[in-house]
């Protein structure tokens, strides 16, 4: 694998959380700055050595609300 996408969401009680897709890696972080060195650690957590993907892709989604 040569790269891999997470999700980063911001959380509801705060923060942020990041959800890989298509493999089962979940982490968060109370700044951006934490759940980026958070989502470092759990790929290299996840993969074993020599299948650590060479890229990591942040998709970052927001939800904004519009009154009318």
């Amino acid at each position: 694998m040569v790269e891999i996408v997470f999700v980063v969401e911001e959380a509801a009680e705060g923060g942020f959380t990041a959800r890989a897709v298509g493999e089962s890696i979940f982490t968060e972080g109370d700044t951006l700055e934490s759940v980026r060195a958070n989502v470092r650690d759990a790929v290299e957590c996840h993969f074993e050595e020599g299948h650590v993907p060479k890229i990591i892709r942040l998709h970052f989604v927001r939800d904004e609300i519009l009154a009318t």
